[in-house]
């Protein structure tokens, strides 16, 4: 288990060095003066002043040197200097990404609690009003853009109701719409998913044996058919979850929340690439320290798979 965590722990700095290393190359053949909108308009810019700015941020090295002094420094936890307000890269996201934690766990809080329930009772009423009704919902859900959903559900609830604020800020009102915008498609993937888990179980000789032998209900519900129906569900939703930082780049343009999401929108608007680059190695080591605990979480409740 231990060389396990090394080697995946491993396989993080791997890929954080893979995508950041494609993204400064990215940004390094895009056309435009990352540091053109500070130095002025473009009759107004001073040669002068562009000559120092691109020293002073280092722009005027090759881009292996670039990316060589951006690791050592991201070495030290330090992501860099913002362009448009001089400040650390770090000092900027740090409160950004705690607000965008905030709504990807009440997106992830929604999307256990609304898809496994109604998988479950989907399953369990097969072929039933509930049944039926549960899947002509939740394709509707999948088949609808979190974009158009966002819109709609801002313009009726937001403008036309006037139920909850159109500027977010930190109240409970402020995060239900983003968040419910961000859950809807993951919730309704996450009941079908468990919906057709749980019908595989429920056929399992185990499962029979246990109702055979007069186990209350309840007890076959939990021990048997759940535990072993919700594996493949932690999977995807560890996967989600990772997905849910992506997805929130929509949702909190749409309901201006402050998080990395709106961030990244800002900074490609004004070429501030530091912050570009912050937000992927961010989101990257995000993702793969999810995708190790989902790993870890997967053995514990299967006990047949040995991690090595």
């Amino acid at each position: 288990m231990g060389r396990y965590v090394v080697r995946r722990l491993g396989q993080l700095v791997v890929v954080v060095l893979g995508a950041t290393m494609i993204l400064f190359a990215c940004l390094f053949v895009l056309p435009g003066d990352p540091v053109g909108q500070i130095a002025g308009s473009d009759k107004a810019r001073d040669p002068a002043v562009i000559a120092q700015l691109h020293k002073q941020y280092g722009l005027d090295d090759p881009l292996i040197v670039q990316y060589g002094n951006y690791v050592g420094k991201l070495v030290q936890g330090d992501l860099g200097q913002d362009y448009t307000q001089s400040r650390p890269v770090s000092e900027i996201l740090g409160p950004k990404l705690a607000n965008t934690a905030k709504l990807a766990v009440a997106a992830i809080v929604l999307d256990i609690i609304i898809g496994i329930s109604v998988g479950v009772l989907a399953a369990m009423r097969r072929y039933s009003i509930w049944d039926v009704s549960a899947t002509f919902i939740t394709t509707l859900a999948i088949g609808v853009p979190s974009i158009v959903l966002g819109m709609i559900m801002q313009r009726v609830f937001v403008i036309e109701l006037g139920w909850f604020p159109l500027i977010a800020d930190d109240s409970f009102n402020s995060l239900v719409l983003p968040a419910v915008t961000l859950a809807i498609i993951d919730a309704a993937l996450v009941a079908q998913l468990a919906r057709s888990t749980m019908l595989e179980v429920l056929g399992a000789d185990y499962v029979k044996t246990a109702v055979a032998k007069g186990l209350p209900r309840r007890t076959v519900l939990s021990r048997h058919i759940l535990r072993n129906s919700v594996i493949p569900v932690i999977t995807y939703l560890g996967i989600s979850f990772g997905g849910l930082l992506g997805g929130a780049i929509i949702t909190e343009t749409i309901f201006n929340w402050n998080g990395i999401g709106l961030a990244l929108i800002q900074a490609i608007q004004q070429n501030n690439n530091p912050v570009i680059v912050g937000v992927v190695t961010i989101s990257v080591a995000v993702f793969v320290v999810l995708n190790l605990v989902v790993d870890l979480l997967y053995a514990a409740l299967d006990p047949r798979i040995r991690l090595a």
